[in-house]
């Protein structure tokens, strides 16, 4: 693929990864062929800040893993009402790196 189309990419959803990672989307990206890029353009990832919204203000509940696509552990949250408060306060503090696994292994999937 062509590298000032890896570079935009990258600068348009650089955020949705970890930092250390993206050298290695970067050159995985290079070998891809042309035709996948229209798969890869029609991803949607979620916003790591935007996770971390929901959890600080309904995480109770669970939609925070709901929204990143943990429905098994959004569900366990929202019966042990967010682990009664526990797991509530620990995902405040995970559920960014959560976010950033999730669009790796969507991207992971085209590549």
């Amino acid at each position: 693929m062509d590298a000032q189309k890896v570079d935009m990419f990258l600068m348009t959803n650089g955020k949705q990864f970890e930092s250390h990672q993206i050298p290695a989307i970067r050159e995985r990206l290079l070998a891809l062929d042309d035709d996948k890029f229209i798969l890869l353009q029609s991803l949607n990832f979620k916003d790591p800040t935007v996770a971390l919204i929901i959890s600080l203000f309904v995480g109770y509940f669970g939609i925070d893993r709901f929204y990143i696509g943990d429905t098994g552990l959004g569900v366990a949250k929202l019966l042990t009402c967010g682990g009664l408060g526990i797991w509530q306060i620990v995902d405040w503090f995970l559920i960014m790196g959560r976010t950033r696994e999730v669009n790796l292994e969507k991207l992971q999937t085209i590549l």
